[in-house]
């Protein structure tokens, strides 16, 4: 059991690896697209964890591929399949414990599929959530932590966040936050710099 010594004002949680697995839906439709545009897919599953679509097809697609309308293509796909989306354990727990406006959700996927998801996922939806759309620069960036955080009405330096992601834990160090590593979808998160926790039966602090 992971015990934080000092109170934080909210908590910001990641989504997909964080408060639910949708390994499987990510893996399908990103084999498929890759495939389709004769890239490989280990390749770009490799990097494409915690990142916005949009931004993992501008890394692989060649130069006369419209890139926005592939990655739309890509969540619309990921958005009607919710085949195999769970709760990671103890989120569901977690949540229901915390007051309304003492959480948020910062995801790297668009509004429609986090909504989506996070329904598949049985989990109630937050009164903050900031998605794709919300902010210019994905992460590892810091801008949709500390968009959250002022949505919050609290500082992002005041805050704990959840990730699972590489890129999604530098961001919220970017932001100035404390981070703890979800490990129970992806061992991503064993490669940074703070706390690891299987799940979040693991975890125990205290909200200001």
């Amino acid at each position: 059991m992971l015990q934080l010594a000092r109170a934080y004002s909210a908590v910001l949680f990641d989504m997909d690896g964080t408060l639910l697995d949708s390994r499987a839906v990510v893996e399908r439709v990103l084999s498929e697209w890759a495939l389709a545009n004769r890239i490989d897919p280990v390749s770009m599953l490799a990097v494409s964890h915690g990142r916005r679509t949009i931004d993992v097809v501008r890394e692989f697609a060649s130069a006369d591929v419209n890139c926005e309308a592939e990655a739309a293509k890509i969540e619309a796909a990921e958005t009607a399949d919710v085949r195999g989306i769970v709760a990671i354990p103890g989120a569901a727990d977690l949540i229901g414990k915390l007051p309304p406006h003492k959480w948020a959700i910062v995801t790297s996927a668009g509004r429609d599929l986090a909504l989506r998801r996070i329904s598949a996922a049985g989990l109630p939806l937050p009164e903050v959530l900031v998605t794709a759309e919300d902010i210019e620069r994905g992460k590892p960036d810091p801008s949709g932590y500390l968009l959250a955080a002022e949505r919050l009405g609290t500082n992002a330096g005041d805050c704990l966040v959840f990730e699972d992601a590489s890129a999604g834990i530098q961001a919220g160090l970017n932001a100035g936050s404390d981070v703890v590593a979800i490990g129970y979808a992806s061992a991503d998160g064993s490669k940074a710099d703070c706390p690891l926790i299987p799940d979040f039966r693991s975890i125990d602090f205290r909200l200001t």
